[in-house]
């Protein structure tokens, strides 16, 4: 059954009107048809007897298609599903809370499977949350947004606890991707903004210059609205966040590119700009 625009969670950084519900909703179908189709090929599984020597790794590769989401990273952004099925090894419904990062997949794939993982891999094998899933895997993890649809450089370091984020281009908005820019939450939202109807949370994708440096306290403020960087009483976590996301850069190689690309799509309506528009 399709879902109802009424029943939709919608979060306080997007409006809660109708276009955003029912988009909301849309994308609630979504994942419930993908789910199904999940679930008939871990029914294969069983049905070949193969499911007890199959490990099965469910992730996504970004947020959700909204504004404040993907590309962004903010939780909401970079936090995305990572469900793990083995019969016999992992226990059906334990759930983990530790941190792990998608590089972190090859090498236990490669434990898993006996071989020895590359010496280029960053990651680090989480074979050991599945005996034990308060076992802690990493203190920290790291991610980053270059470019996509339209140019940026952002850096962020997340604890269990806190989130630390660095931006670089801080007189760009918080554009969403083509996607969503097309999307009727974020058409409706370009309306409200012009009317002055959207309130501070709601404004991101539309506020220059953005912060160039943000803190949140993931586990009381879990959709990062109030940025603590300039709180003296967390000096102290912005000065370790901020080292370890520089120790993190200096290890990868990480530079600020020395020139800005241009943007493929208009930041209004999402359609592609030819080229001699693009600036």
């Amino acid at each position: 059954m399709p879902h109802q625009p009424k029943d939709v969670i919608v979060p306080p950084y997007l409006p809660d009107v109708p276009e955003v519900r029912e988009d909301l909703a849309l994308y609630y179908d979504e994942i419930s048809r993908l789910d199904s189709y999940v679930g008939k090929t871990l029914m294969l599984l069983d049905k070949l007897g193969r499911a007890e020597n199959t490990l099965v790794v469910f992730i996504s590769d970004n947020g959700r298609p909204f504004p404040r989401c993907k590309t962004t990273v903010y939780n909401s952004g970079v936090k995305t599903p990572c469900l793990i099925r083995w019969p016999g090894k992992i226990k059906p419904g334990s759930k983990c809370e530790q941190l792990v990062s998608v590089v972190d997949l090859a090498p236990t794939f490669c434990e898993v499977a006996g071989v020895d993982p590359s010496m280029t891999f960053q990651g680090q094998t989480i074979s050991k949350l599945f005996d034990d899933p308060k076992q802690p895997v990493r203190d920290y993890i790291f991610a980053e947004h270059n470019w996509h649809d339209f140019d940026d450089y952002q850096r962020s370091c997340h604890s269990l606890y806190f989130n630390y984020i660095r931006t670089e281009y801080t007189d760009l908005p918080g554009t969403p991707p083509a996607d969503a820019v097309k999307g009727a939450s974020f058409q409706a939202m370009l309306k409200l903004q012009a009317e002055g109807k959207l309130n501070e949370d709601q404004l991101y994708s539309f506020t220059k210059p953005r912060a160039r440096e943000e803190l949140y306290d993931v586990q009381n403020d879990p959709h990062e609205l109030h940025n603590l960087a300039e709180d003296p009483k967390y000096a102290s976590q912005l000065k370790l966040l901020r080292e370890r996301l520089d120790q993190w850069m200096l290890e990868t190689a990480d530079e600020i590119p020395q020139e800005r690309r241009s943007d493929e799509f208009d930041p209004v309506t999402g359609d592609r700009l030819p080229k001699k528009d693009r600036s």
